[in-house]
């Protein structure tokens, strides 16, 4: 790759990957983008303005050193590009598949601000691991030398992964349980394949293993394993199981058949894809081919309900959100990609009831217009219900895709000390990330609630580094006790 100068986006445009015409990727669960050319993710990369405050940088989770990534790239200089992008993100490769830049990094870039256009900071991002990953670049944790105490944590989603590498490289002995029989957590079961293909996820997994960290499947903290078993073992816990608990949907017939949630319909289509026997979609019960699907909600969740039902061959598939576009909490993107693919959104239309009939079998959904009113709390403009405006959605299949919240973890692991706020997450020190009980501390969601991908990563980093300073002090007092 030759060298390029930067401030390219003079003559340049903003030219994302190429994506695969919407006929052909509702076909099947491919990932939709192309990956760049070496000759294309220099160009775009070239096309940054190199700010001298890096806005992009500063409204990255994990801190990205974006400008300066990008001017390697530019110069061709790949590895070291991957060598500064692994520094501050232990899966860069999944963030620049996943993450929403539109509303992050290049949300804030400056060229977005100045109606150039955003530098297409993902998919270089993208580009720059996974050519990292062919060219053999990517290497196991080697620490330059071993610690005696050992780690365990809860949870191998994204911020237990992170959290586990960051362990590793500091030389301790770290164990992963997880109460499925992957790890990945919600990057596995939760994201369909054609955002984030699960052979990127597995190899991730797998670097992890040979970096000597053990990973425990099927291990259900308070059923497999106690609580206080693994304080026993480890000089330190962390906790970071994400939050599972499906919202509900709180309308007369939510109990029809054909209801579910959100989770339980994309974890059916993705073990399907990993090549599981799944009865209730080879049944026909979780399986969207054919069927009028109604999903209810305006995330990301959603978007991958929707997305996912178009792939199984949905005779139609409406997506019914209380909001405007304007006001959707998931990716712009995300949107886009579905109203491509054919799914047709139902703006400013809230669920009333779930009509079924005789058999209580879902034949419909029962729904009302909505209007816009004063902001609510999170500074969105309230929904308000305008009467009589009753209309009804057919439906066989209905999704409920309304968020998570945490689930009621301290009766899981059957240990009652462990504290708990008003909102069910786990109580922290904010500045140590220790729980109310000694040595144990929490990252991601089950701390900040649900949340991005990258958050849960730079949760997982921070609270590695808070668990080094506390099992070293430790040691420190043990020693001075001992003298």
């Amino acid at each position: 790759m030759a060298p390029r100068d930067m401030l390219q986006f003079v003559r340049l445009d903003a030219a994302p990957p190429a994506k695969r015409d919407a006929a052909t990727r509702r076909k099947d669960f491919g990932e939709i983008y192309a990956e760049y050319a070496d000759d294309k993710a220099g160009d775009q990369s070239s096309r940054c303005e190199q700010c001298g405050i890096p806005f992009c940088q500063v409204h990255c989770p994990v801190q990205n050193n974006i400008p300066d990534w990008l001017k390697m790239v530019a110069e061709g200089r790949l590895e070291e590009a991957y060598a500064l992008s692994s520094t501050t993100n232990n899966m860069p490769e999944v963030c620049g598949r996943i993450c929403p830049q539109d509303r992050l990094c290049e949300g804030s870039c400056v060229l977005e601000q100045s109606k150039h256009g955003a530098v297409t900071i993902g998919a270089v991002e993208k580009f720059i691991t996974d050519t990292a990953w062919e060219r053999g670049w990517v290497k196991p944790v080697q620490p330059e030398h071993e610690r005696p105490q050992s780690i365990g944590i809860v949870g191998a989603g994204p911020a237990g992964m992170a959290a586990a590498e960051e362990l590793r490289k500091l030389g301790y002995q770290v164990e992963v349980y997880d109460r499925y029989d992957r790890s990945g957590g919600l990057l596995i079961y939760g994201i369909p394949n054609f955002k984030l293909d699960k052979d990127v996820v597995n190899r991730r997994v797998d670097l992890l293993e040979r970096a000597k960290i053990t990973f425990h499947r099927n291990a259900e903290i308070g059923k497999t394993h106690t609580f206080a078993d693994l304080r026993r073992k480890h000089a330190a816990v962390l906790i970071a199981t994400g939050v599972y608990k499906a919202r509900e949907l709180t309308v007369p017939g939510v109990g029809a058949t054909g209801v579910f949630k959100a989770m339980t319909y994309l974890t059916a289509s993705n073990r399907k894809s990993l090549g599981d026997t799944v009865a209730d979609y080879d049944s026909g019960l979780l399986n969207a081919a054919g069927k009028n699907v109604v999903v209810i909600g305006g995330g990301d969740t959603a978007m991958d309900c929707v997305r996912t039902a178009i792939r199984q061959g949905a005779k139609s598939v409406k997506c019914l959100y209380r909001r405007d576009r304007e006001n959707m909490p998931g990716s712009q993107r995300e949107v886009a990609n579905a109203i491509e693919e054919g799914v047709e959104f139902l703006w400013m239309s809230a669920p009333e009831a779930v009509l079924h009939d005789n058999d209580t079998v879902a034949t419909g959904v029962r729904a009302l217009r909505m209007r816009l009113g004063t902001p609510d709390a999170s500074g969105r403009a309230k929904p308000e219900e305008i009467e009589g405006s009753q209309f009804v959605v057919p439906a066989d299949m209905v999704i409920e895709a309304l968020g998570f919240d945490p689930e009621d973890v301290p009766a899981l692991f059957d240990e009652p000390a462990l504290g708990v706020t008003r909102w069910g997450t786990l109580k922290t020190d904010y500045r140590t990330m220790q729980t109310t009980m000694e040595g144990v501390f929490a990252a991601g969601d089950i701390v900040r609630g649900a949340s991005l991908v990258v958050w849960a990563i730079r949760d997982g980093r921070d609270a590695a580094a808070h668990i080094h300073a506390y099992v070293q002090a430790t040691v420190v007092d043990q020693m001075k006790k001992a003298s």
